[in-house]
């Protein structure tokens, strides 16, 4: 299943750039992640400082 960034996103942007597929962006408050194009490989959530990336 994807990942999908919780409402605890701090919006700092530690993840979107340790994505490998480029799937993650900056959104209306919350960084998203385009399930679509997600690998699961959970890099965003091991650099998330907040825990906000989780898998579905």
């Amino acid at each position: 299943m994807a990942y999908f960034i919780t409402e605890s996103c701090i919006s700092c942007g530690a993840c979107a750039p340790e994505c490998p597929v480029s799937c993650i962006s900056e959104g209306d408050g919350v960084y998203v992640i385009d399930p679509g194009s997600c690998t699961e490989c959970g890099a965003c959530a091991d650099v998330c400082p907040v825990s906000a990336p989780e898998e579905r």
